[in-house]
């Protein structure tokens, strides 16, 4: 006779490196307290969906911020709460010879533009603070958000310039961790894309204990 797992003590976890299959789809779902569609045909679609992502050189199992948010948006439950219309960085030097980044944010939230810049002491360091700067305003909640991890990975590193970089960012409010992932053959693009759905994972988390906290005050 077959047991599950969780029945016996043993506490079954799926991790998005072995989403190849349309039933560990449904697992991880289920995980996040997601109800998927009836029958076959989404989980289907969407596992094709990130096996194209991860051929492209996308990783997941690490990142299940971004994996959250990608499937909610194809379930149309997540649409990004701001977009970042403009980005520059320069890199700059002091009177003492010290270098610094400098990020320069041109970002829209619903329909209002704020732009935004911030010193740091490096690149993502620098993105981070004008990203915070222009949110901070319309989003409270940003200000619990903690950056604790960074890793960056080359991929095809024979092609020289024309190789990739994932980057993986761990982040914190406090009380929980998520990480998101970001691919680009630009190192600060593919920092940025990180850094937005870091922000957009707790925003939307943020959203959703309103809507509970709505349903239980009624």
């Amino acid at each position: 006779e077959h047991l599950e797992p969780t029945s016996v003590g043993n506490l079954q976890r799926v991790v998005v490196s072995d989403l190849s299959g349309q039933s560990n789809i449904r697992y991880k779902a289920k995980e996040f307290g997601i109800e998927l569609p009836e029958g076959k045909e989404f989980s289907k679609n969407f596992v094709n969906y990130l096996k194209s992502m991860e051929f492209d050189g996308y990783q997941f199992d690490g990142a299940e911020g971004t994996f959250e948010l990608l499937l909610r948006s194809e379930l149309k439950e997540y649409t990004p709460f701001f977009n970042v219309k403009y980005a520059k960085i320069n890199v700059l030097q002091d009177e003492n010879n010290v270098h610094y980044s400098e990020a320069v944010l041109k970002v829209e939230v619903n329909g209002e533009i704020e732009h935004t810049a911030a010193d740091g002491n490096g690149p993502v360091n620098a993105l981070d603070s004008a990203l915070r700067k222009a949110l901070l305003r319309f989003f409270p909640a940003i200000a619990q958000i903690k950056l604790i991890d960074y890793k960056v990975r080359v991929l095809g590193e024979k092609n020289g310039t024309q190789a990739k970089v994932r980057v993986l960012i761990e982040s914190s409010d406090g009380e929980n961790n998520w990480s998101t992932v970001g691919l680009s053959p630009n190192i600060i693009e593919a920092s940025l894309m990180a850094l937005t759905d870091a922000m957009n994972y707790k925003l939307f988390k943020v959203s959703k204990e309103k809507e509970v906290n709505q349903v239980l005050e009624t």
